[in-house]
C-alpha cells in the first residue's frame, strides 16, 4: 500500500505521519491479527537511519574520549594534560555542531554563505565532524605537547616551555589547518545540502580549533595549571612509560642529580 505524504520527505510534518502510522492507525487496523505491517519509504528510512545514529553517537564518544584519554595519560605521564586535551577537542566539536544549527537550522548567514536552510542537520554528519575534527586535532595537540614536554624537561620552566612550543610548532599547525579548511571548504561550494555542512562545519571548526583553542586556550590553561600540568596519581606511577621521541624526562634526572650532589657537599 503506497500512503503519500506532504511535503518534503524529511520534514517534521513527513516524520509526523510515519510515527502516527507506526503507533496509532497501523496497529489499530491489525489489532487480533497475525499480520507484520512494515512502513517503508525514505522518510521512514531517514527516521530509523537517525535512531540508529542517535544510539550509537554516545557509546563512539565514550569509546573515542576513553581510549584517547589513556593513550594521552601513558604518553605524557600526565592525568591532567590528558584531560585539558580531551576537553579542549569538545569544546571544538562542540563549536562545529552550534555553527552547523546556528547557520543551516536557524539561517544564520546562510543567505550569504550561499547555503541551503533545511530543518535538520544531516543524521551522518555528527559522526564524521566527531571523527574527522577529533582526529586531526588530536595530531596535532600531540605534536605540541610534545615540543611543550621536551622544553619542560630541559628548563623545568612550565611557561618557557609552552612559549618554546607555540613558537615551534604555531606555524606549521596553522599552516596544515589551513589547507585542510581550504579542502573542506571545496565541499561546502557543493550544491547538495549534506556536503554544504560536511565542508563548513569541519571547516570552521579547524579554523576555531587551530587558532582559538592551540594558540590561545591550550597556552593560557597550561600557564595557569604551571606544575599541575605534569601531575600523575600516585595510584598510576605503575603505568608503562612510553617515549615518542626518546626520553625528554634525561635532562632533568640529571639535573636533580647534580642539585642533590651539590647539596650534599
Amino acid at each position: 500500500m503506497s500512503i503519500p505524504l506532504v511535503g518534503d520527505p524529511d520534514n517534521e510534518q513527513a516524520r509526523g505521519a510515519v510515527e502516527r502510522l507506526r503507533t496509532d492507525l497501523i496497529p489499530a487496523a491489525f489489532a487480533g491479527t497475525d499480520a507484520e505491517v512494515l512502513v517503508g519509504g525514505q522518510t521512514a528510512e531517514n527516521i530509523d537511519y537517525s535512531e540508529l545514529i542517535n544510539y550509537w553517537l554516545p557509546i563512539v564518544l565514550a569509546f573515542v574520549l576513553g581510549l584517547s584519554l589513556i593513550l594521552l595519560t601513558v604518553v605524557f605521564r600526565s592525568l591532567v594534560l590528558s584531560a585539558t586535551a580531551v576537553v579542549l577537542n569538545l569544546l571544538s566539536v562542540g563549536a562545529a555542531y552550534g555553527l552547523l544549527v546556528l547557520v543551516f537550522q536557524k539561517g544564520y548567514g546562510a543567505d550569504l554563505l550561499g547555503f541551503q536552510q533545511v530543518e535538520r542537520v544531516e543524521a551522518w554528519v555528527p559522526v564524521f565532524l566527531f571523527s574527522v575534527l577529533f582526529a586531526l586535532s588530536m595530531d596535532y595537540h600531540v605534536f605540541l605537547l610534545t615540543r611543550i614536554r621536551e622544553r619542560y624537561a630541559d628548563s623545568g620552566d612550565t611557561v618557557d616551555a609552552v612559549v618554546h612550543g607555540i613558537a615551534a610548532t604555531g606555524r606549521i599547525i596553522t599552516g596544515v589547518a589551513l589547507i585542510i579548511v581550504v579542502v573542506f571548504a571545496g565541499f561546502a561550494t557543493g550544491d547538495l545540502v549534506m556536503f554544504q555542512q560536511m565542508g563548513f562545519g569541519v571547516g570552521v571548526a579547524l579554523l576555531v580549533d587551530a587558532t582559538l583553542i592551540r594558540m590561545v586556550i591550550v597556552p593560557a590553561a597550561m600557564a595557569v595549571l604551571g606544575r599541575w600540568n605534569w601531575y600523575l596519581p600516585s595510584w598510576l606511577h605503575w603505568l608503562p612509560e612510553l617515549h615518542v621521541e626518546g626520553d625528554p624526562w634525561a635532562p632533568v634526572a640529571a639535573q636533580e642529580a647534580v642539585r642533590a650532589s651539590a647539596s650534599a657537599r
